[in-house]
């Protein structure tokens, strides 16, 4: 049975005013009415512990490389970065719920991607450069909340650049199917105008990831 992996983002984990999570409270509710029996697991990138690249990060990652023996601290970030991989690796549909922060991704998604865009596990390298190894049908949901509107074409739209750059990643991983919520817009339409329609998406999405295919065309999100 697939596994369903909840990438919470938001700084303020359990908070009951974001969109974000909201969105994804709504989401998580819908799917398990659809798929009762779909197992779901959860990482809190703001509450577990997640390795970011530093000197020690970097040291554990040339020393378990080239068979060295690691210090206490390597040794933690290295068995922190097996257990992220793996639970990563045993999920075949992912659910990031994030804020916009400055155009772009939460700094510990930034932490959490760099823990598993690695080579030999996610991809690997060719004679005409790397490519994904998850290729096996996989799919990403991302539920992004945001004051502004970034789907105008204007100059908003030109630096989103938290979408391009999940979109871009898990592509290159080999996950293709690719969606994305906006929640968007608050001070353009209001809040509870910008959680109605991310409510609706996110039940449609919700029925598309338990796959249910009629479902699954009426979910696709543009690009933007």
């Amino acid at each position: 049975m697939e596994t369903l992996l909840v990438i919470n983002a938001h700084p303020t984990v359990d908070s009951e005013k974001s969109v974000s999570l909201q969105v994804l409270g709504r989401f998580l509710q819908e799917y398990r009415k659809v798929n009762p029996d779909g197992p779901i697991d959860r990482i809190d990138l703001y509450r577990d512990y997640v390795p970011g690249i530093d000197a020690t990060f970097l040291s554990a990652w040339d020393k378990r490389r080239n068979g060295e023996p690691q210090n206490e601290d390597e040794l933690r970030i290295s068995e922190r970065m097996s257990e992220i991989m793996r639970q990563f690796k045993r999920a075949n549909k992912y659910v990031i719920a994030m804020p916009v922060h400055n155009f772009n991704i939460p700094s510990k998604l930034k932490d959490y991607m760099d823990n598993i865009i690695i080579p030999k596990e996610t991809y690997h390298y060719t004679e005409k450069g790397s490519a994904g190894l998850l290729t096996d049908g996989r799919s990403l949901l991302v539920i992004q909340a945001s004051d502004a509107v970034y789907t105008n074409n204007d100059w908003y739209t030109e630096v989103e650049y938290s979408h391009k750059y999940l979109k871009s990643i898990f592509n290159f991983l080999g996950v293709m199917d690719y969606r994305i919520i906006r929640a968007q817009g608050k001070y353009s339409f209001g809040r509870e105008a910008q959680l109605a329609k991310a409510y609706q998406e996110a039940e449609m999405a919700a029925a598309a990831l338990a796959g249910k295919p009629a479902e699954a065309k009426r979910t696709n999100a543009p690009a933007g």
